[in-house]
């Protein structure tokens, strides 16, 4: 390998061009080697900006390339297994856009590829390497709040009445993968598990659907820890944008403004409130790029082979937790979460 991680990218989607292509350029460890897409011409502008040495309309193009050592697959959802694999297969790491899959099974299979080929495969998570939520889970491993009992998280945003009656957007296609619980439920779920740390046992959930079409365009979920703690989970594609979080304790709350999970690089803040008090103490984290730590550390641990911040496990965990949520919110009941089968365990 290079003395930089070489990049190739499947899909000219607006999370690439808007984050992580310009998080690997700013990054210490690697550089967009090459990008795959349908339409080259409308990269053009792209590959100029990161100096991209090939671009193809071919993904096998860029799989079958030596000179390329990662894979980032930002395409649609229903899109991630068949693709991961086959980078894996190619012998590429792979990072992988949320959710890593479209259901626990499809992880799994996944997970064990990336183990039978000794390569790293990790889901583009990108808030866990925030500063801030590393800040707020020392705090709440420390007992700033005292027993964590309840985490409340909201992903929500409003896609426009013309888009919505079209339907035409991947994320309004069951098919594709589509919902607002598998597109940004995911982050919800995924903070109430990291500060919790308890199993999930059990999930209720209610949805509103789209005309019927089976995707859920807003949703909300309750998790139950083995009886020893709760979440509630919000994900929408139909109201006010929030992206917020609390923890709360036994002796004390911790609580996320409006940008939990996309704070930008801007300075993000905290707010810290003990026992009964009215008012808040507010931390300041200063503001970083957490795609750019990402992939630092996704090129950190190719290079080190230590397992990664988000592991497979994590992972295919969550997705458990979301297919629950999925089934419930069907068939109107509480689920039981299923313990993921599967011989993923050891990390490449």
């Amino acid at each position: 390998m290079a003395d930089k991680l070489r990049w190739g990218v499947l899909g000219n989607a607006l999370i690439a061009r808007k984050c992580v292509m310009p998080a690997i350029g700013a990054s210490k460890n690697g550089v967009v080697h090459g990008l795959a897409t349908s339409l080259p011409g409308a990269a053009e502008a792209l590959v100029e900006e990161h100096g991209i040495v090939r671009l193809t309309e071919n993904y096998d193009d860029l799989l079958d390339d030596p000179a390329i050592d990662a894979i980032y697959v930002p395409l649609p959802n229903h899109l991630h297994e068949l693709w991961v694999i086959r980078a894996l297969n190619a012998g590429k790491h792979v990072l992988c856009e949320k959710p890593l899959a479209c259901s626990a099974a499809e992880a799994v299979t996944m997970a064990e590829a990336a183990s039978r080929n000794g390569r790293l495969l990790m889901e583009a998570q990108m808030y866990r390497f925030h500063p801030r939520t590393q800040r707020i889970e020392e705090m709440v491993a420390e007992g700033a709040i005292g027993v964590p009992r309840l985490v409340r998280a909201a992903f929500c945003f409003s896609m426009s009445e013309d888009l919505l009656a079209a339907g035409s957007n991947y994320r309004l296609n069951s098919v594709r993968g589509g919902g607002a619980l598998f597109d940004v439920g995911c982050y919800g779920v995924g903070v109430a598990r990291l500060f919790l740390k308890q199993r999930v046992s059990r999930v209720q959930a209610l949805a509103l659907e789209r005309n019927g079409s089976g995707v859920d365009l807003h949703l909300v979920g309750n998790l139950d820890f083995d009886g020893s703690a709760l979440a509630s989970i919000e994900a929408s594609f139909c109201s006010g944008l929030q992206q917020t979080y609390s923890v709360i304790g036994s002796g004390g709350v911790v609580e996320v403004p409006q940008d939990g999970f996309i704070p930008w690089d801007k300075d993000a803040l905290i707010f810290h409130r003990v026992g009964d008090s009215d008012s808040a103490e507010p931390i300041v984290i200063e503001g970083t790029d957490q795609y750019r730590l990402m992939v630092e550390h996704f090129g950190d641990r190719v290079a080190d082979g230590a397992a990664p911040l988000v592991s497979l496990e994590d992972s295919i965990q969550n997705l458990a937790v979301l297919d629950a949520l999925a089934e419930s919110a069907r068939c109107g009941t509480s689920i039981d979460v299923k313990e993921p089968l599967g011989d993923w365990h050891a990390e490449p």
